[in-house]
């Protein structure tokens, strides 16, 4: 099961934090881990000090009323305050502090209300170092479905150990909540359009067997994947779906009514801190449940 040692729980005064506050305490005592809470506090010009310590005291109320809840569950919390970009400060608490897990509440609703993820929960997602879980509140203690989106595609190096990463979270989270563990993987083949185009002189009972040949290529990557990985007795549902993986994230998790996706995030080269694609900003810009984030130890923040 995977185990975290320093989760850090970034408390934001604008949304109800208290259902992700109580999830970070429960999985803090499974683990043994160590919980911190950050507060980014608003820095004001000087003009305004009466506004800015109004701020400060809604901040260290919230914090208070936060350690009081961890107590009762037999657990000290430690506290920081700092001022400055939300997002910022957030991530040079991550690296200045050797946090491998970051939790925080969905700025946003979801649903017919809008987008789930604000824009710090975005920043936080494309450039925090380590996993970043935002949670979408709800009254339900466990998750009952959780969707883990792979990619095994041997020709990028980057992905075994990702996809590795995000089966080991998936599957500990599922063994932990009793959840279903449904895992999606997404192909398509690149010229199919073009060659059923009619502009080459290639017959559609041969785009046709490409297409075929695609789908099992990928679907021999997958298997081989999924038997390297140890289950620990959880239900696994296997989807492989042709098309969009921006697409078919959200779609999937919207039909099998899944509450929690745990997906990687990848570096473009010589843009560090952004998600690969366009893909991967279409489905978090669309889904409507928790995200666990997940990044390859090559990732580097461009936060310093």
């Amino acid at each position: 099961m995977q185990r975290f040692e320093r989760i850090l729980f970034v408390n934001d005064t604008r949304v109800n934090s208290e259902p992700a506050f109580r999830r970070a305490v429960r999985l803090a005592v499974a683990n043994g881990a160590q919980l911190t809470v950050i507060a980014v506090g608003k820095e004001l010009p000087r003009t305004m000090d009466n506004l800015q310590k109004a701020f400060e005291k809604v901040n260290e109320d919230q914090l208070h009323e936060l350690a009081e809840m961890a107590r009762a569950d037999g657990i000290e919390i430690k506290m920081r305050v700092p001022f400055g970009i939300a997002f910022i400060e957030v991530i040079k608490e991550v690296m200045q502090g050797g946090h491998d897990l970051v939790i925080k509440s969905a700025e946003g609703r979801g649903g017919l209300s809008g987008m789930l993820f604000g824009s710090v929960d975005l920043h936080l997602l494309r450039k925090c170092p380590c996993p970043v879980w935002i949670i979408k509140p709800s009254k339900r203690k466990h998750f009952a479905r959780i969707l883990a989106a792979v990619d095994p595609d041997p020709s990028e190096p980057e992905n075994a150990e990702l996809n590795k990463k995000i089966l080991e979270f998936a599957t500990s989270l599922a063994a932990r909540e009793h959840s279903e563990l449904h895992i999606l993987h997404t192909w398509y083949f690149t010229y199919e359009s073009s060659l059923r185009s009619g502009r080459f002189k290639v017959s559609q009972a041969e785009v046709d067997r490409m297409v075929k040949d695609t789908r099992k290529r990928h679907k021999l990557w997958l298997d081989d994947l999924l038997v390297q990985h140890d289950f620990q007795g959880v239900t696994v549902k296997v989807h492989l779906l042709k098309g969009d993986p921006g697409d078919l994230i959200p779609a999937t998790a919207r039909k099998k009514r899944v509450e929690l996706i745990v997906m990687g995030t990848v570096a473009r080269t010589g843009i560090p801190g952004f998600i690969i694609g366009n893909s991967a900003e279409k489905a978090l810009n669309a889904v409507d449940c928790s995200v666990l984030a997940v990044k390859p130890g090559s990732f580097v923040t461009p936060v310093e």
